[in-house]
């Protein structure tokens, strides 16, 4: 009986170590990379549209505009100064503010 017993107790600590092992392989963590679309490329403040320099002028006209980006999707990253705090904005081309 003891030998039994014995025997259940190695079996279920194996399987148990088996199952342990099973859920670290499924859980290891995978790289993910962002969209390129997020990827923001710097251009001159003379090449933003019309209507995203109107809408800066319009929402914060203290601002400086320090840097200004541009991504795939003709989203507008606006890096400006604001009475000595720095930010950074966010537009579409038509000059509506987006929240990232």
């Amino acid at each position: 009986m003891k030998k039994l017993i014995l025997a259940a107790a190695i079996v279920l600590g194996s399987l148990s170590t088996i199952n342990a092992q099973t859920q670290d392989q499924n859980t290891a963590p995978t790289e993910q990379k962002a969209p390129a679309t997020d990827e923001f490329t710097e251009i001159k403040a003379g090449d933003l549209p019309s209507k995203v320099t109107e809408a800066l002028k319009k929402s914060y006209p203290d601002a400086v505009l320090s840097k200004a980006y541009i991504n795939e999707k003709k989203e507008y990253k606006l890096e400006i100064t604001v009475k000595d705090q720095l930010a950074t904005v966010y537009t579409d081309v038509d000059g509506n503010w987006i929240q990232k």
